[in-house]
């Protein structure tokens, strides 16, 4: 995957007109976010990058190495361009109203407004042409062509001292100036939209076990060095990029070949690090952004089209002035605002996406926002979702003549190696109880079984429950070499806030249901502590494949788990949801991670989502209506295109803002 910084765009349709230069290219796995001005694709010729990226500024884009370290020169600021264009702008527009004579001038007011005209030109003139060359031609030719056609007929009439009436400076500089206002605005309400985002982003850290004389020490996976030696551990996410020198060991690698099915990897194999969650959020598309892209292609070509056949019904049809029918058709370009569609969607899911992150929701997709719209199951994994995850050992039951120091320092060799919840309660509970010490050669985690072990002496272990764990008490079992060792009864308690995350659930009409590998009794047991009805107990991860499935064609289905063994369900839910504290193989393989290990997290969540999707109708609704109504008015002469331009500037900022309330509405809880 290769990964580009782009800086130039200013909405959907600037990332639109580099996808569809991508996508006819032949690249793969294309991702354009134009908020983090980030390119992402696939690419196996890596010899055509650099015509790649000429390409990309083919099209007005600039690809740099770092943008923030990116130093903007004075005059391309949209600030200064707009402060320059303004004090040019203000004397043609006070004309009108001042008694100052040489305002009046001809001469004068072209001289005003010509270096306003070449700032619009460098600006909307640039941008347009290259739009235009993109495939995707943006609101900039609208601005372009409207400014230049009130320029040209002012000048035209200049210098064949036509009169006042074919003197129109003051509404081509105005354009300008008003729409480079508009982008000034645009341009902060964009940077906070995202900066929530960003924020995220920074303190999302990824950890490494890095071996140095013999001993294992955490660090940052941004300190691992070339030729560090690390320790992945079963569940961990591989750190950096690197080859293994010892063990095998199946690796998730959705990120590069989007199949859930993990990858062997064994010695000298090369394995592939970091997963970039927020960065992907932010480029996944709600398929209610579908229509607005669509639209937003088709839409500038029809508004040119509207204009032309506005001059020509206006001035032949209508028998009206060359002035009247020019100004009518400009103020047709000037008013209607492609930006507002192209903008509605991905502003409201980059606030969400902030929103949640703000209160700890890690959502990784703009899509999943609208994949939970309508919910109709929540199933929960048990352990560590429903419970604490803290387990307690509460009796040990030897088997023959082993002590229970003996049996202690097994458990403790075996569990330390595990990522699982239950494994890592014990590592922290046995750690400080006498024990005999075991070395441990290798070992293996069994997905919904247990843990296998061999020691330097040849003893191999199994602990774990399976389908054989006893009904009474005693849920986990410990083997050497195949026969009984000893059982253990451990219980882990319930959270606090499980039984009011089930009432409200319930209110939103929203069935939960409890899928869980464990036993039949204990998971009745906490089914009904905290109100859930549907229980499927002792269930393999194959098994809660088909769970899910049965759940799915009964209506949207959310999953929440932590483990290993709940990491192909997460995947095969509509939506999979996974913990903070959870092993890194569910964390991938869910598409919401709550950071907070509190559960009132989840409802939160859907207040976020449903609100968040609310905003989205609301933009479109705007954007659409907006233009459907400002294009008919503009044409039928109700409209000057001055005010027409000052209309267009801030439509965008009406859908912008409308985006920005998001961060601090109140939410009410999701409607059923």
């Amino acid at each position: 995957m290769i990964e580009l910084n782009v800086t130039g765009m200013h909405c959907n349709n600037c990332a639109l007109s580099i996808h569809k230069l991508l996508e006819k290219k032949g690249l793969h796995n294309i991702l354009v976010d134009f908020a983090s001005e980030e390119v992402k694709f696939s690419n196996d010729d890596t010899a055509s990058l650099p015509g790649i990226i000429k390409d990309i500024e083919g099209l007005g884009f600039k690809v740099v190495d770092d943008p923030a370290t990116q130093i903007t020169p004075f005059y391309e600021k949209v600030e200064n361009k707009f402060i320059f264009c303004a004090v040019l702008t203000a004397p043609l527009l006070l004309h009108m109203v001042l008694p100052w004579h040489f305002l009046h001038n001809p001469i004068v007011q072209l001289l005003l407004c010509l270096p306003v005209f070449l700032v619009g030109c460098l600006h909307f003139g640039k941008s347009a042409i290259n739009s235009i060359r993109g495939g995707v031609p943006n609101m900039d030719v609208l601005i372009f062509v409207g400014s230049t056609a009130a320029f040209i007929y002012s000048l035209v009439g200049t210098l064949q001292n036509m009169g006042e009436q074919y003197q129109f400076y003051e509404t081509c500089a105005t354009i300008i100036t008003l729409v480079l206002l508009g982008n000034v605005f645009e341009k902060r309400s964009v940077t906070q939209t995202t900066s929530a985002v960003k924020d995220l982003i920074k303190i999302q850290q990824v950890n490494a076990n890095r071996v140095v004389n013999g001993e294992v020490e955490i660090i940052s996976a941004k300190d691992v060095r070339p030729g560090d030696t690390l320790i992945v551990n079963q569940g961990d996410k591989i750190p950096v990029d690197g080859e293994v020198l010892s063990g095998s060991a199946s690796i998730d690698e959705a990120m590069l070949t989007g199949e859930s099915l993990p990858v062997e990897k064994e010695k000298y194999d090369t394995v592939i690090g970091g997963i970039e969650l927020m960065k992907k959020a932010q480029a996944a598309k709600p398929p209610v952004q579908k229509l607005g892209d669509k639209v937003a292609s088709i839409f500038v070509p029809a508004v040119i089209l509207i204009s032309i056949i506005t001059f020509v019904l206006t001035y032949f049809a209508g028998h009206t002035s060359m002035q009247t029918a020019l100004m009518n058709a400009i103020a047709v370009l000037v008013i209607s605002c492609p930006c507002a569609m192209g903008l509605a969607t991905p502003t409201a899911v980059m606030v969400g996406l902030g929103r949640a992150a703000k209160n700890g929701i890690l959502i990784k997709g703009g899509d999943t926002i609208e994949a939970v719209a309508h919910t109709k199951y929540v199933v929960f994994d048990k352990t560590g979702t429903l419970t604490t995850g803290k387990f307690r050992i509460n009796e040990i039951k030897a088997e023959g003549d082993a002590s229970v120091e003996q049996i202690r320092g097994v458990i403790m060799a075996i569990e330390e190696r595990s990522s699982h919840p239950i494994a890592k309660s014990l590592v922290n509970e046995l750690k400080t109880l006498p024990q005999i010490k075991v070395i441990l050669k290798s070992s293996k985690e069994e997905k919904g079984l247990g843990m296998r072990a061999e020691d330097v002496e040849g003893n191999h272990y199994f602990l774990g429950s399976g389908k054989a764990a006893d009904e009474s008490g005693f849920n986990i079992s410990l083997y050497k070499n195949q026969k009984l060792l000893a059982q253990i009864a451990i219980d882990d308690e319930i959270k606090p806030d499980a039984a009011m995350l089930i009432a409200q659930l319930k209110k939103m009409n929203i069935i939960p249901v409890l899928l869980s590998g464990d036993k039949n009794n204990r998971c009745l047991k906490v089914a009904k502590l905290i109100g859930i009805d549907d229980v499927h107990s002792e269930k393999l991860p194959e098994e809660k494949l088909t769970v899910i499935d049965i759940y799915k064609q009964k209506g949207k289905t959310v999953m929440i788990g932590d483990g290993i063994n709940d990491a192909p369900a997460l995947t095969k839910a509509d939506v999979g949801v996974s913990m903070n504290d959870a092993s890194q193989v569910a964390i991938q393989s869910a598409r919401v991670i709550l950071l907070n290990t509190d559960l009132h997290s989840v409802v939160k969540f859907l207040q976020i989502s449903k609100h968040t999707l609310l905003t989205i109708k609301q933009n479109l609704f705007w954007a659409f209506a907006y233009n459907i109504i400002a294009i008919p008015v503009a044409a039928l002469g109700f409209l000057n295109p001055m005010l027409g331009a000052f209309t267009m500037a801030f439509s965008d900022v009406v859908v912008i803002g409308n985006s920005l309330r998001l961060k601090r509405k109140k939410l009410g809880p999701p409607a059923p």
